[in-house]
């Protein structure tokens, strides 16, 4: 398996949009979907361009049909979350969920509700890995 490389910000947003479109998805399409979602403008052009770098990552493949590109992922959404999530840990937080989970807690950023939902997934692991 190839190894997951960090996505600039707005190659990660022409990933999503392609993540989350019918498969195969043309370039046009792409653009049409990049402006509702991140209510900006997005040239042809450019998503081009981010679209050819995702090929060269090994993110996409693309086929030619007559005048228009198909792109088909070849990362799934939650392979590269996944590394995102580790990579982000490891980098901020001394590779400690604790310390991220810790960091958000005294931040205020998690309520009881959050830690009623952790509980009950660390609950269930638990008994998985018995």
């Amino acid at each position: 398996m190839m190894e997951i490389k960090k996505l600039p910000d707005a190659e990660f947003e022409v990933m999503k949009v392609i993540w989350h479109s019918e498969i195969p998805i043309v370039g046009n399409t792409i653009v049409e979907k990049l402006g509702i979602e991140t209510q900006k403008e997005w040239k042809l052009q450019t998503v081009h361009k981010l679209l050819s770098r995702l090929e060269e990552r090994e993110f996409l493949q693309s086929e030619k049909n007559g005048k228009q590109r198909f792109f088909t992922p070849l990362i799934k959404e939650e392979d590269y979350l996944q590394y995102e999530a580790q990579s982000f840990v490891k980098s901020h937080y001394e590779g400690s969920l604790l310390n991220l989970v810790n960091a958000m807690y005294q931040g205020k950023s998690l309520d009881e509700k959050d830690l009623d939902e952790l509980q009950e997934w660390l609950d269930e692991r638990s008994k998985r890995d018995d």
